[in-house]
């Protein structure tokens, strides 16, 4: 018979390998009751080893750095995610960026194109932007986040408020079916589900280690996610996918080398 310390840590091993698990395959597999299971996965949430959801476990998403941490990793994946979404932009729409490492490369990316008018609520976002000739620029003011790099609060949020835009690139922390796009802060959600209300499309573009993890605060079901870009199709297999709904799939091309 397996000891529970064995199994929980086989547990984490097999959250590592298969990015969820489920507790009554667990309960299957090791012989034991889901109390048990639930009980192993408690355990583990509270030592920050995963997520729990409906019927299981998510692992935690590694978005939970500062926007300082977050800039120098996958710094190449993140442009080339960038460039994919900058093409979903139309000129003469409203653009919104709320903050994120990988919306800025998306910023940096649209900085080119004319005639949009993009808000954001990330002075990094807005620097980026400062001098693009084809982009009016919109700040979302509010005190200013240091985790998320964002402005967050009352005042944000009544900035939010008054905007109407054509195309939101939500940034996400993680990204899955069942949990749809969550963040890691209240207030930081409360902003984001107000841009969605107002929005025409709501796009995200998420790095392959936020694909098939969670985060404490849940912002838009997958269902309502109208544009997902990716860096590639394989990530996606950590996620069971409803065929018959959710949002269109982009998958990023990375830059071709020059010889």
């Amino acid at each position: 018979m397996i000891l529970p310390h064995e199994r929980i840590a086989d547990i984490r091993m097999r959250l590592d390998r298969d990015g969820r698990v489920i507790a009554a395959d667990l309960a299957r597999d090791y012989d034991t009751s889901e109390d048990t299971i639930r009980r192993d996965l408690r355990d583990l949430a509270a030592a920050g080893f995963c997520r729990r959801v409906y019927g299981g476990a998510l692992p935690i998403s590694p978005a939970s750095g500062t926007l300082a941490e977050r800039r120098l990793v996958n710094a190449d994946a993140k442009m080339a995610l960038g460039r994919a979404a900058a093409a979903l932009a139309v000129p003469g729409q409203l653009i919104v960026l709320d903050a994120g490492s990988t919306n800025l490369c998306i910023a940096r990316a649209l900085a080119t194109q004319a005639s949009l008018t993009i808000a954001t609520n990330a002075p990094s976002i807005a620097a980026a932007l400062e001098h693009a000739s084809g982009i009016d620029l919109i700040m979302i003011g509010g005190s200013v986040d240091k985790r998320t790099g964002g402005t967050l609060g009352a005042r944000a949020l009544r900035d939010a408020l008054v905007l109407r835009p054509d195309l939101y690139f939500i940034g996400a922390c993680a990204v899955e079916v069942e949990t749809g796009v969550s963040v890691f802060g209240a207030e930081e959600a409360e902003l984001k589900r107000a841009l969605i209300e107002a929005s025409g499309s709501v796009a995200t573009a998420v790095t392959d280690d936020k694909v098939g993890t969670g985060a404490p605060f849940a912002v838009l079901p997958w269902t309502d996610l109208d544009h997902l870009i990716v860096e590639h199709e394989t990530s996606l297999t950590r996620m069971r996918r409803p065929h018959d709904a959710g949002p269109q799939i982009h998958v990023a091309q990375p830059a071709k080398e020059t010889p």
